[in-house]
């Protein structure tokens, strides 16, 4: 009727949504989950794509610690290639140079591995020795007596890229014979010591008493194929909860 209020006014249609942005909050657990499922599902590929790569690696160490054993030229070297390959040197060990690293354990007891630098035959190189294991003392006050062998020595192993990781607890780490960890360039700064870019992991017996249990490089390879299928589980469990928690929204 013309002149009744509201005459005229737009009518609302009841039936529509209330909430314009109310399918937009609907549509967020469902583009959670794409992107939860999307995600873990990469990261799992990811993960099997480095498992790949680590399990090439470790062929490549295993062809390499089963072929003949290569000779440490007295000339500067690339390290590189010889990583993880059987290697021998020969010369005079430096005494004087040798460091314990600290808080190596072997079978469960506590110990440190010995490290010496080997001067090579007819050059001022050196290539630095793992020489193995040996007990702790009682008392972190007395170290271990490890004698080290004289005159003209041939030192057989496996050549291992130099250390780099390392978290040291403060300065007095470096500063005696008792290190927490090989820091290479560190080393041979102290000692003025010309090195090969390796470290030789000794594995021929000599008599002075060390523990040469090494055990064999590992690339990896099963921690990314564990981590993989972590990602994939997870994977598979956010699509599972979406569907039954979207079947029961649907019922409702």
């Amino acid at each position: 009727m013309a002149g009744c209020p509201g005459a005229g006014a737009p009518v609302h249609d009841l039936t529509a949504d209330p909430m314009p942005d109310s399918r937009l909050r609907r549509a967020v657990p469902t583009l959670a989950a794409v992107a939860g499922v999307v995600i873990t599902a990469y990261l799992g590929n990811w993960q099997l794509e480095r498992a790949a790569y680590k399990s090439a690696l470790q062929a490549r160490i295993d062809h390499a610690a089963r072929a003949p054993a290569v000779r440490i030229s007295s000339r500067p070297i690339d390290g590189e290639p010889l990583y993880y390959s059987r290697v021998t040197a020969t010369g005079h060990f430096v005494a004087a140079a040798t460091i314990l690293l600290d808080n190596r354990v072997l079978d469960g007891v506590v110990g440190y591995e010995v490290l010496t630098p080997l001067r090579l035959e007819d050059s001022m190189l050196h290539v630095l020795v793992n020489r193995g294991w040996v007990k702790a003392t009682s008392s972190r006050e007395h170290l271990p007596d490890v004698p080290t062998p004289q005159g003209v020595v041939t030192v057989e192993g496996l050549a291992l890229p130099p250390r780099a990781r390392y978290v040291e607890l403060g300065e007095e780490a470096i500063t005696g014979p008792v290190w927490q960890n090989l820091k290479f360039d560190q080393y041979a700064q102290r000692f003025g010591l010309a090195l090969q870019p390796l470290l030789l992991q000794q594995g021929n017996e000599m008599r002075d008493g060390l523990s040469r249990s090494w055990m064999r490089p590992d690339a990896g390879v099963d921690r990314h194929r564990a981590y993989a299928l972590q990602w994939f589980v997870m994977s598979g469990v956010i699509a599972m909860l979406y569907v039954v928690l979207h079947v029961r929204r649907k019922k409702i």
